[in-house]
């Protein structure tokens, strides 16, 4: 609904004609924003009435302009309640083109998130990893099923799209899709990225998403125990796959490299740091953040064991990895064996680092947050705050002192 919607007749003196006659204008004004339209009639400016809008006088010729400008400005009237009631959004050019018969291009939702999708599929691996793709390829897939669900439609006029539509896709993606809070958000974000297009294009003047308010709950990240690591460490597996799966994921423990970084390593990442040690010099694929890690003594261990492995030595590769789900699935059977009572992921050895081996034994936060390759320091935060024992130990302390003192 507009907020403001006035009509103005007035004549535009600066184009009088040779006969003394200037062409009168309607200015239709929406929410501050104005367009205008000739009326295709003229009349001397010394017959127009600023105030009253009108030709003065009782002439013949007066009391028919007059009755032509009040038809054009119920014309006016008539379609902007019509397009206020098919839903519209209605501005002071599209109502204008509304009254000129002119067809509005319409601009709609799904062609535009798809050209955005596209768009991004071609700089994957430059500007964007493939799961941030395949995130907003579900994103458009909910979207579509949505607007089937509400509006029994398979597009939508962005136009259309207000805080109704927003809070109504929210609703949706948490009952009809049983989304829990943080995938919600996630999705709605991926939608307000479309949205933030469309208004930086101008195609849409007014943000939905004002008044809208989301936030993502903090969920308690799991990691291993310094006992469940050795555990690991220690635990002699018949099978060879699944020794091979478990010295990757302790070299993640004590590096805190995600899957795909890990995949990717070559003997060229190992350079020597600023202490004369061996360092690991990469780019996190998810951030493209430079990370720079020394490597601790079982880290070095683990590479060393696949030093002469004949896929590191043809791939250049430093571990022989699995697909992200074949680890996985072995991780599960990892934790079965070693009577570790917890749904083994390979993304917890990052955790693990960050909390076991980083946070734990005293390295400063924002140490572990450049290592982990976080561009933003709440992001390491989430695991200072499970840390129960690093609270204890640093209390401890301070009681120790204020006993002495």
């Amino acid at each position: 609904m507009n907020k403001t919607f006035n009509l103005l007749f007035f004549i535009k003196k600066n184009k009088i004609r040779k006969n003394g006659t200037a062409p009168i204008y309607l200015r239709i004004t929406i929410d501050g924003k104005a367009s205008e339209i000739a009326a295709k009639r003229y009349i001397g400016s010394q017959k127009w009435d600023n105030k009253s809008q009108k030709v003065v006088g009782n002439s013949q010729e007066a009391k028919t302009l007059n009755s032509y400008l009040k038809t054009l400005e119920q014309q006016v009237y008539d379609f902007h309640y019509l397009m206020l009631k098919e839903g519209d959004f209605v501005t002071a050019e599209s109502l204008k083109s509304k009254l000129l018969g002119i067809d509005i291009d319409r601009r709609m939702l799904i062609p535009i998130f798809q050209e955005h999708n596209k768009k991004m599929e071609a700089l994957v691996g430059q500007d964007f990893a493939p799961g941030t793709l395949e995130r907003y390829k579900t994103s458009l897939k909910h979207t579509q099923e949505f607007i089937n669900w509400k509006y029994k439609i398979s597009d939508i006029d962005i136009a259309k799209i207000d805080h109704a539509f927003i809070m109504d896709y929210d609703f949706w993606l948490r009952s009809v899709r049983k989304c829990a809070n943080n995938t919600a958000v996630k999705y709605i974000k991926n939608f307000k990225k479309i949205i933030r297009l469309c208004m930086a294009n101008g195609w849409l003047l007014k943000d939905p998403f004002l008044g809208y308010k989301a936030k993502l709950k903090v969920v308690e990240r799991p990691y291993l125990t310094k006992e469940e690591i050795q555990a690991i460490y220690d635990k002699e597996f018949a099978s060879d796959r699944l020794s091979q799966v478990r010295d990757i994921f302790l070299f993640s423990c004590y590096t805190g490299f995600a899957y795909v970084d890990v995949k990717k390593l070559s003997k060229s990442h190992i350079n020597l740091g600023i202490d004369g040690e061996k360092w690991i010099f990469t780019n996190r694929q998810k951030t493209d953040t430079s990370t720079r890690v020394p490597l601790l003594a079982l880290a070095q261990e683990m590479i060393l064991r696949y030093d002469d492995h004949p896929k590191c030595i043809n791939s250049d590769i430093l571990f022989p990895v699995l697909s992200n789900q074949k680890m996985n699935s072995y991780l599960k059977e990892i934790a079965n064996v070693c009577g570790i009572n917890k749904e083994l992921t390979f993304h917890i050895a990052r955790h693990t680092f960050a909390t076991t081996i980083t946070l734990s034994n005293g390295v400063p936060i924002e140490s572990v947050s450049k290592m982990l390759g976080h561009t933003n320091i709440k992001t390491t935060q989430h695991y200072a705050k499970i840390l129960d024992k690093k609270v204890s130990d640093d209390m401890a302390v301070l009681k120790n002192k204020l006993q002495d003192e």
